[in-house]
């Protein structure tokens, strides 16, 4: 008989555990949530959705994004070298 692989599935969280990992308060996590601005899972329909939060999806739209920010602003340069192109 063979083995059936076992899969572990990550476990959602409630705003208040998420918040807490993101050190931010629950209803700023929750202003990002409904701007779309990190992950999260909205249950139900209407204003009072329940939001949950898986924290490996949120530390790496974190990470992700922090990221794709130190990129820009290193391929922007500094202000002095735009400076000194601008006066060749």
């Amino acid at each position: 008989m063979t083995a059936v692989p076992i899969i572990e599935i990550e476990p959602f969280v409630d705003v208040d555990v998420a918040a807490q990992f993101l050190v931010i308060t629950r209803r700023h996590l929750l202003q990002l949530a409904r701007g779309g601005q990190i992950p999260a899972h909205p249950i139900g329909a209407g204003k009072r959705r329940m939001w949950r939060f898986r924290l490996s999806e949120i530390a790496n739209a974190i990470s992700t994004d922090a990221h794709t920010r130190k990129r820009d602003i290193i391929s922007a340069g500094s202000p002095r070298s735009r400076k000194e192109q601008s006066h060749g």
